[in-house]
Parts: C-alpha cells; structure tokens; sequence
C-alpha cells in the first residue's frame, strides 16, 4: 500500500522528509518479547495493519531485543519509518542505562542500530542529551558541547546513514542553537499534567518541528502526578465511555497539530485502543477542563517537577 493511501490515525505530520500518521508505537514494550520475538513482530505488523507507519526505537532497548523484532517485523522496507536514538548505551549495573554522549560514541550507537536493525539507513535519529529530566543528568566527560554533537549527526546525515536529525531531553536554549542543523522532532518529557516544556512545544509548532512526547501519560517516577490520577480527567472519560489513559493521548493530539505519539504496548488489545484514539473528539468544554489541570497546578505553585 502506498504510504498515500493508507489510514492515518490521529491525522498526519511530517517527520523529516515523510508524512506520518500522528499515532506511532514507541518500541520500548518490544523488550518483553526476548523471548518470542516472531510475536512482537507480528504485533508491529498489526500495528502497521492500523495505520501506523512510524517506530520509534533504541539499540539499547532490551540490548537490541526491540530492534531485532523491528527487523523481523518489516526488513529493511520503508513502508513504516524507523525512529531511533543515541546518546545512551546498555550497561549492568543498578541503573542499567549510562550516558554515551561523545561524538565518535554517537557514531557508534549509529552502527550498532544498523546493524541490530538490519538495514543501511535509519529515517531519523534523535541525539538523546541530558540537559532535562526525568532520568540521567549529564557531567564529568559526559557534559559534551552542542555543536561537536551536531557536527558528528550532520555528518553521518552527509553520508546517508541517517536521515533526519531530532533532539531529546532539551531546553529551549538547546533547542534554539540546534535549529540551524535542521531539527525534524524533538522528544521531552510533556503530559496533560507536566507541562513544563510549553516553551518548547510553541518553537517546535512555529518551526514545523514534530513534537514527540514520552511519559505522554505522566507518572514516569513513584511520586509524580498520573493522568489517571487527576478527578476531572476521570470524569470526562467516563463521560466519552474512554480509559482515562486514552483521554490523555486524545488531548496531546487535540492541544498541537505538531504531536506525534509513539504509545507502546506489548497486547493486540491495547493497541487497538492506543489507535482509537485518533477518533477522539473533545468538545471545546471538554478542553477547556483539562487545560485547566495544569493551570492550576502553576497556581498551586506545583508545576515544576522535581525530576529524579
């Protein structure tokens, strides 16, 4: 099927040089399928089935375990684009993540997604930094400048291993001096109840840069607020005959004509639901409500995190 004619769930956007629907799957759930990976390669199929024509993966993601079934799933065919990251690499230890964020180690996690992908060139790749929370904080020989990180992406871009060029973990100062590179997306940290990237979202919406949020339902660490912890977001969903987890994805979608969601999931199930919701439709009341829940925490004097 021609990428032209297939459904578009939420809608579209362009994501570097393709036009995507707005509801993606994010890959991190594919760690569950060590052990059966033909298994998660059909659930992507699936996915694919539903209109979902965008992946968004890592290396470091179950050690290569969600890149292998990516790869099983669709080979090297373009027909859904692949989304991946650097910045980080696999480790054992407690944390089992360590920052990686050196130029020639960003080229390196580049080969090493070719290859546990299986392909010669990846759609687009996201420089995870760690200027933002939640999770690693950048320091030591790991607090590397901007510019020599953009230098080493734009150069293997050059050289056609990559394609389009993302930031993940950003400030808005960071952001601003990485537009001259051609930033196609940027990933941070952003829900109906942490919305301290705002700033972000509005240059990315000017900018005509997708933006991609994680922990789109909140509740990334014990402590922080959920989506479906929050009474009113409760109440609409009820009243939309909806999970309120899918009450959060429908309001990112409806809040920027810029989203892109990347929900994941490991059951047929659930993503049929995580697809539904591109048919969501909230009245302007409805909105209005939720909009406020993050009003009122800036009002309550809540509204920054304190990021672990």
């Amino acid at each position: 099927m021609h990428e032209n004619d297939r459904p578009r769930p939420g809608g579209a956007y362009r994501l570097g040089d393709r036009t995507v629907a707005r509801i993606g799957y994010g890959a991190m759930a594919l760690e569950r399928f060590a052990d059966d990976r033909d298994t998660g390669a059909a659930l992507l199929r699936r996915a694919r089935d539903l209109g979902v024509d965008h992946v968004d993966t890592a290396d470091f993601y179950g050690d290569g375990v969600a890149n292998d079934v990516i790869r099983r799933a669709f080979g090297a065919s373009d027909d859904v684009v692949v989304v991946s990251k650097v910045g980080a690499v696999r480790v054992d230890a407690p944390v089992p993540l360590a920052l990686a964020q050196r130029p020639a180690e960003l080229r390196a996690q580049v080969h090493a997604n070719l290859r546990s992908l299986g392909r010669e060139h990846i759609g687009v790749v996201n420089l995870r930094r760690a200027d933002a929370g939640p999770g690693l904080i950048a320091e030591g020989e790991q607090l590397v400048d901007l510019d020599d990180q953009l230098a080493e992406m734009t150069a293997m871009r050059d050289e056609g291993l990559i394609g389009g060029i993302g930031l993940s973990a950003v400030t808005l100062d960071v952001l601003e001096r990485g537009l001259p590179a051609g930033i196609v997306c940027v990933q941070n940290a952003y829900s109906l109840v942490e919305r301290e990237h705002e700033a972000l979202l509005e240059l990315c919406a000017r900018q005509g840069i997708a933006w991609v949020p994680y922990f789109p339902l909140g509740g990334a660490f014990p402590g922080l607020p959920k989506v479906a912890d929050e009474p009113v977001a409760q109440r609409i969903a009820a009243d939309l005959g909806i999970t309120p987890a899918q009450l959060g994805l429908a309001w990112l979608l409806g809040h920027a004509p810029d989203v892109l969601l990347i929900p994941g999931t490991s059951s047929v199930d659930h993503l049929a639901e995580n697809v539904a919701v591109g048919s969501v439709a909230l009245t302007p009341e409805q909105t209005a409500a939720l909009d406020g829940v993050w009003e009122q925490r800036v009002a309550a004097g809540t509204a920054t995190p304190s990021w672990p």
